[in-house]
């Protein structure tokens, strides 16, 4: 009885820890030494769990368009800085700056203070 309470207590501290260790990653794969500026159009704004995505469309000087997909907080984070699933929507023209992808593929990590519009105005949100 002894054995078989042990090895549940065991089992059941293994799986207690084992979803926090699960559900976070490093972020050490973005160059933050090396920000880089992007200018385009939201394709999409992901407000999900573990962390928020904003598909950001870029066009280069070729004419071709190459979607970028940007890391940022996740959203109980952005909702305390005033954010919501509707702070960005498709179409809307932004100009951010991200620590991109250490392997050079189109994508990096973004936060609040790095992003605004296309214009220059900041992201309205509501505290």
């Amino acid at each position: 009885m002894r054995r078989q309470l042990a090895g549940l207590f065991v089992s059941v501290a293994l799986v207690a820890t084992s979803g926090g260790l699960m559900a976070h990653h490093s972020f050490a794969m973005f160059d933050h030494e090396n920000p880089i500026e992007l200018e385009g159009v939201v394709q999409e704004f992901k407000f999900i769990n573990p962390h928020t995505f904003i598909l950001l469309e870029v066009a280069h000087k070729d004419g071709s368009i190459q979607t970028w997909n940007l890391e940022g907080q996740s959203p109980s984070a952005l909702a305390r800085d005033g954010w919501t699933s509707r702070t960005l929507k498709a179409g809307d023209q932004l100009k951010l700056k991200v620590a991109p992808l250490r392997s050079g593929a189109p994508g990096g990590s973004w936060s609040t203070n790095q992003i605004n519009y296309r214009d220059g105005a900041p992201i309205a949100v509501t505290h």
